[in-house]
């Protein structure tokens, strides 16, 4: 890792997608972030919006975190986000919006280190597209879950070891080594 161009990219911790399947990596999460930070690094946050007339809403019959509360960050992070970089909406599963397109470009990061929620899709979405845009994705395992339960979790932990490399699947314990 570019660790002086890297970037700590925390999908979708929001109440809606915390529950009895993804809330315990809450503690990992916010550790990460405070390491990250300490150590003079970016953080980006993503907020998911489910728009009425989305794909999600016409194709999947889903239509959950559509407004508060569950739009909302999680209460242990609000905090957090408020003093990121910056907090990417999102309306799809990836953080490659326009606006999170333009600001890794702005930034010149080379290297994107995911964590959040959910591992099988919006993190693997956003490190695959980071990946084909010429970036370095990493995704820290232990700091990622889905809130559709750990067997999801680790099909996502699969499919991105094919799609991005075993080497780029990494834990909050090997950060601090990566980030000298």
């Amino acid at each position: 890792m570019d660790a002086p161009h890297a970037a700590l990219i925390v999908i979708d911790m929001q109440n809606g997608f915390l529950n009895a399947h993804s809330q315990h990596i809450l503690p990992t999460v916010t550790g990460l972030i405070d390491r990250w930070a300490a150590a003079g690094r970016p953080v980006v946050f993503t907020q998911y919006r489910n728009h009425p007339g989305s794909p999600f809403e016409r194709l999947l019959h889903w239509t959950r975190l559509q407004q508060p509360p569950e739009t909302d960050i999680a209460p242990t992070l609000a905090q957090r986000a408020a003093h990121a970089r910056a907090v990417i909406d999102k309306p799809a599963y990836t953080c490659f919006t326009a606006q999170g397109s333009a600001l890794f470009e702005k930034e010149g990061w080379s290297d994107l280190v995911f964590c959040g929620i959910a591992t099988e899709n919006c993190v693997l979405k956003s490190a695959v597209d980071a990946f084909e845009r010429g970036y370095r994705p990493w995704i820290v395992t232990d700091a990622s879950a889905s809130h559709a339960g750990s067997a999801v979790h680790e099909a996502g932990v699969t499919v991105a070891r094919r799609f991005i490399g075993a080497d780029h699947l990494i834990t909050s314990g090997d950060l601090p080594q990566m980030l000298k």
